[in-house]
């Protein structure tokens, strides 16, 4: 296997080499980086809240939650929490005490968590990784590059289940929950409430190659019986921050970065048994017993980069997807599960994933094959896989991608004569993705570029040429200006799609749900058959006021060109269009004789074709309440005015669609708590 790959790394070469200048920037970024972070990171760490870690010198700490090695005492805790629900800037309800320690391998963390009422009063129900909504928790989250947007988040329930995340921009929402590093954590839970103690391995943090380090601060305190949540460094509700306002956690004399290497090979076997199997099924023997075998790797490059390399990955532990009845012409998009893809999927995709969509990567071969039986493959073989990963000092972001997977083909049996055959349902694809990012400005800027690339290797006389296109490539560039202390946001963003192939090939993407060229009455597009590419573009421009006690609004304008085409690497349901996007909301988040909070908001979307044939206008109003008892009150408004559909006859002329309402209500209690329920009703005409 090794030599066929070798044997193909030309074309590979020739697919990636517009990913090259990513290389480049990575090299032109690294000289003068640490003397600029050093003098930054001073700067930044003025009228902040601070923690001091102290060193273990020697001193092993058992990871038992109980916090009595005599290292905790000579540690200071930070015990200055401040309320954010369910009355925010006020003192806790229960007192947190969390202490820091760490030696030349790993940061420990220690927590006191007390409760006035004793260990009864503790809820901690067991859940899934990640999920804390029913249970207490306590959760530390670390801005290890001080670049005031990006955090590792690390947290643990009082039942002792973890929690891990990264925050991919200076949002407490916007999180990536694939981030799952090697880490510990245990708990104890006693009269005087319970404890938590982590150990988090340098190895598994990205920093800054400094003496001394100074990282962000920020910690949580869950308590859902009461739905309160403390926090060390309070963000207003009127803010969509997080890592931009954290405190200080310095001490931290780690040296040089710890270089991270993981190997882990496995070998694997499973059967599948059919309860209601055909006897007469050749390739059903019962049993159908299968094996495979293959090797993951991760490795350090630096301080800041890493590199993941996988050789027929083990997916065998992923979950499954949910079977789903999809009675309309557009794709079903499910999330992605696997940990090659999932591990720093935010600096591939960015704000948007049509660009990028890794399921495409070992996808469930399409082509067709007809027989009495066939025994069709369930996945593509990825062969093998390589991902370079990594923030620089500088404010330079960095995700490539490549991947070779193998052509698979499908077999049938002919049950009047008996023979067996082989039908190619894929054939062997090369594929690349590269994007790079550079922050600048005080409030944390942005502005990338990306591109992305596909080939198959397929002949002019392939059966499956005539289906699949041969080469696919896309490219887009996108700023995001923070403004007036992150209150405002404006993004612009433009990209271009080619693909090229057998006429066959480019006249099924024309016929496609996507675009639908041969529609009999449509005036700016022509079906033509003789086509053997197709270019298409994508642009975006989004304004919005996204801080402020009462006021927030958006403005977005969006366009596709019909020729628009993402689906051999991203995803897109419908092109051809001009979108237009307003939205305005009142909210009050101050806390009434009644009410919590309350929010009402309207927003318009309306979109044309690039005939300028009116597709659609929705009208919406929504208001939102939390009572004081922290249940919930929602009424939502939407009003459909006349338009022209191309879509609803799926090829055929354009459908008029007339005016409509719906108006829905739902109750129900409070998120955290253990029995919950909630009613709705609909009413529409």
């Amino acid at each position: 296997m090794a030599g066929d790959l070798d044997h193909h790394s030309p074309l590979t070469l020739r697919l990636l080499r517009p990913l090259s200048p990513i290389v480049l920037l990575v090299a032109l970024a690294v000289p003068d980086a640490h003397a600029q972070q050093a003098d930054a990171i001073q700067a930044r760490l003025g009228f902040r809240k601070a923690a001091r870690a102290v060193e273990v010198n020697g001193e092993r700490i058992r990871l038992d939650g109980r916090l009595d090695e005599p290292v905790w005492a000579e540690a200071a805790p930070i015990d200055d929490f401040v309320q954010k629900e369910p009355i925010e800037g006020v003192l806790p309800t229960e007192r947190t005490e969390v202490r820091f320690v760490y030696d030349e391998r790993a940061l420990y963390v220690g927590a006191r968590m007390y409760t006035s009422g004793g260990r009864s009063e503790i809820q901690a129900p067991l859940g899934r990784r990640d999920d804390n909504r029913l249970a207490e928790s306590i959760l530390l989250s670390l801005d290890t590059f001080l670049d005031r947007r990006t955090a590792y988040s690390f947290g643990v329930t009082a039942a002792g289940v973890r929690l891990d995340h990264f925050h991919r921009s200076d949002s407490e929402a916007d999180i990536d929950t694939g981030f799952d590093p090697v880490w510990e954590a245990s708990v104890s839970i006693d009269e005087e409430g319970w404890t938590a103690e982590m150990w988090i391995p340098l190895s598994q943090l990205r920093y800054n190659d400094l003496p001394e380090q100074s990282w962000g601060l920020n910690l949580m305190r869950w308590i859902p019986s009461k739905n309160e949540s403390n926090y060390w460094v309070l963000i207003p509700r009127t803010e969509r921050a997080w890592a931009s306002r954290f405190g200080s956690l310095i001490g931290v004399r780690a040296g040089e970065p710890v270089r991270r290497l993981e190997v882990q090979p496995y070998v694997a076997a499973g059967s599948s048994v059919n309860g209601d199997r055909d006897q007469a099924d050749p390739f059903d023997d019962g049993l159908n017993l299968e094996g495979r075998a293959g090797l993951d790797l991760k490795m350090g490059l630096g301080p800041n980069l890493t590199l993941d390399a996988t050789v027929t990955p083990d997916f065998g532990q992923v979950e499954a997807d949910p079977a789903v009845v999809n009675l309309t012409d557009f794709e079903v998009f499910f999330p992605e599960r696997r940990p090659f893809f999932t591990e720093g999927s935010a600096l591939l995709t960015g704000p948007t994933s049509n660009y990028f969509y890794s399921r495409r990567i070992g996808a469930r071969p399409l082509g067709p094959a007809t027989g009495d039986y066939v025994d069709r493959p369930t996945s593509t073989t990825i062969l093998g896989a390589a991902k370079l990963t990594g923030r620089l000092p500088s404010g330079t972001s960095i995700g490539v991608l490549a991947a070779v997977t193998g052509a698979e083909d499908a077999r049938t049996f002919d049950a009047g004569t008996g023979v067996f055959g082989d039908v190619r349902v894929t054939p062997r694809t090369s594929w690349g993705v590269g994007r790079v990012q550079q922050e600048f400005g005080a409030d944390g800027s942005t502005a990338a570029f990306m591109v992305t690339g596909v080939h198959r290797e397929m002949g002019p006389d392939d059966p499956l040429a005539d289906r699949l296109a041969r080469n696919a490539f896309t490219a887009n560039g996108e700023t995001l200006w923070r403004l007036d202390d992150a209150t405002y946001e404006v993004s612009l963003s433009g990209g271009f799609t080619h693909v090229d192939g057998e006429a066959g090939a480019i006249s099924r993407l024309q016929r496609s749900s996507v675009r639908y060229f041969q529609r009999p009455d449509a005036t700016h597009v022509r079906f033509d058959p003789t086509r053997t590419s197709m270019s298409g573009s994508k642009a975006t421009l989004r304004a919005e006021k996204i801080n402020g006690r009462h006021w927030l609004w958006t403005i977005s304008a969006d366009l596709e060109s019909p020729e628009a085409e993402f689906n051999d690497i991203g995803r897109i349901t419908t092109a051809d269009g001009v979108a237009w996007r307003p939205s305005l909301t009142y909210r009050e988040s101050t806390p009434g004789r009644y009410l919590r909070s309350y929010r009402f908001t309207v927003n318009q979307n309306s979109e044309w074709n690039l005939g300028w044939e009116h597709q659609q206008t929705t009208l919406n109003g929504t208001a939102a309440v939390t009572w004081n008892n922290f249940w919930t009150t929602r009424v939502s408004t939407r009003l459909n005015l006349r338009a022209q559909n191309q879509r609803l006859t799926r090829g055929g002329p354009s459908m008029g669609t007339g005016r409509g309402w719906n108006t829905s209500l739902n109750l129900g209690n409070g998120g955290a708590a253990q029995t919950r329920w909630s009613f709705g009703a609909n009413i529409g005409g």
